[in-house]
């Protein structure tokens, strides 16, 4: 099967830099938007038939137009929310940005136990979109599109990928509306494709201001 992880539009938290993880969370912005109108044109080629969402707004919003062009009702799942940022939710600041996203990488190195301060653990991240991932792929479908989050994309991606290096989201951005594709089952694995990190509608929907979750980060 192929998977086609989709990073939502823009958000005004993502403007201010804010870990923004509580639902049901903002919308978009007016670029977010026109980000969210590029993909059904960017993704013509994709046989997808089936489009799951997290809870919140943001992904519904980012789907709408994609789910209008294959006359598909979205799939809600909790399981493909953000990473919760727990104690440092709504905060900006480099330190608690690096507590978030340090122990994020700790994660793609296999230190699943760690735990984001007042947050989830590695593992219960990793059960829960794994489930999601475990249901898209147990229907009949040739593609399916999952809309989620920065950082649940590049983790998830560095954690099941085959053909991915565990430091490769240290230093790979996924911007707004940017797409990996993989192909596989979670039985045999999953090859990851492509990896598009900038907004996929091209330079028009370029973002500069994707937010921290999917910004490479220089650890000290």
């Amino acid at each position: 099967m192929r998977l086609v992880l989709i990073r939502h539009g823009q958000t005004p938290s993502n403007v201010s830099g804010l870990l923004d993880t509580r639902v049901p969370g903002p919308g978009l912005t007016g670029l977010g938007l026109e980000q969210a109108a590029a993909l059904p044109r960017a993704l013509a080629d994709e046989d997808i038939s089936a489009i799951y969402v997290s809870t919140m707004v943001r992904t519904h919003l980012t789907a709408a137009h994609l789910a209008a062009a294959r006359r598909l009702e979205t799939i809600e799942r909790p399981g493909v929310r953000e990473i919760t940022s727990g104690d440092l939710e709504m905060r900006s600041d480099h330190d608690s940005v690096m507590r978030y996203m340090s122990t994020v990488f700790d994660w793609t190195r296999g230190e699943l136990d760690r735990r984001i301060p007042g947050g989830e653990s590695g593992a219960e991240f990793l059960d829960r979109f794994d489930d999601v991932i475990a249901e898209a792929a147990s229907g009949d479908h040739e593609a399916v599109a999952v809309v989620s989050h920065g950082a649940a994309i590049r983790t998830w991606m560095s954690l099941r990928g085959r053909n991915v290096p565990s430091d490769f989201i240290m230093h790979n951005p996924l911007h707004n509306t940017g797409v990996v594709v993989a192909d596989g089952t979670p039985d045999a694995g999953w090859e990851i494709l492509s990896f598009m990190g900038e907004a996929i509608g091209g330079d028009r929907v370029e973002s500069a201001a994707a937010g921290p979750a999917g910004e490479p980060v220089a650890q000290d």
